[in-house]
């Protein structure tokens, strides 16, 4: 990129000696009792040569760039997101990372309003227990609390994006809400489900086992079927060929 410069001093100077001494001025003269003006001849002054030889040499170009520099934009000043997820537990605050960063959080509502619905991602059991799973809200939350049917709420931490809720009922609702000292979220589709236990393997082989049973008891009684059906084929055949031989 080229430096903008400014008109060389030496040139500043060199005009004004010129101004100076090499100019075209008018003088009184008194002819014949008359005051009139007498144009006298431009000439160049001495000095004039002196300061074009001492500046000669100068270091500044006289044909100066009068153009202004071009704007160069600015590297590094427009903010990033926080590395910050939602659904992840036991992470940093996202007003921390961006006090400390300079990263952008996503919009948060203040303390003063009641908090916006957390969304509910998944139920799975642990052993005999039920793990519920859930991302956080774009909003100010002080605790959680997990709704188990008609039961008494189970309150887990701010930081806290899960929670062990015991057994669970088929087909029992269960919520998750958050809470601030404004109120409690509404609860809503996105924070609610019904319960609906995972398929058992132990099931599944029962049934197969059955299955399988039963197919096997009916081709054993269709064999016994088939069977008796050519033993009394073979024994009316005796019957004819010895009724036959008799007469």
């Amino acid at each position: 990129m080229s430096t903008h410069r400014g008109p060389p001093p030496s040139l500043i100077i060199l005009t004004l000696a010129l101004l100076n001494d090499y100019s075209s001025f008018a003088a009184p003269s008194d002819v014949s009792g008359t005051n009139h003006t007498a144009t006298l001849p431009l000439r160049p002054h001495r000095r004039m040569y002196e300061m074009l030889e001492l500046y000669s040499n100068d270091d500044y170009d006289l044909n100066w760039d009068i153009t202004p520099p071009p704007l160069t934009p600015s590297r590094g000043t427009d903010p990033q997101s926080c590395d910050y997820n939602p659904c992840q537990e036991l992470q940093t605050p996202c007003a921390q990372l961006a006090a400390s960063s300079g990263c952008l959080c996503p919009g948060v509502s203040g303390p003063h309003v009641a908090p916006e619905p957390p969304d509910l991602k998944r139920l799975s059991m642990e052993g005999p227990a039920v793990v519920v799973q859930w991302c956080a809200p774009s909003s100010v939350v002080t605790r959680y609390e997990v709704v188990v049917g008609t039961l008494e709420p189970l309150v887990f931490g701010k930081d806290q994006r899960s929670g062990v809720v015991g057994k669970v009922g088929q087909g029992v609702e269960v919520c998750v809400v958050a809470v601030n000292d404004a109120g409690v979220s509404e609860r809503q589709r996105r924070s609610c489900t019904m319960y609906e236990p995972p398929g058992d393997s132990s099931l599944a082989l029962k049934a197969g086992l059955i299955g399988g049973g039963l197919g096997l008891l009916l081709l054993l009684s269709l064999a016994v079927l088939l069977w008796r059906h050519r033993a009394r084929r073979k024994a009316d055949a005796r019957i004819t060929q010895a009724t036959e031989e008799t007469l």
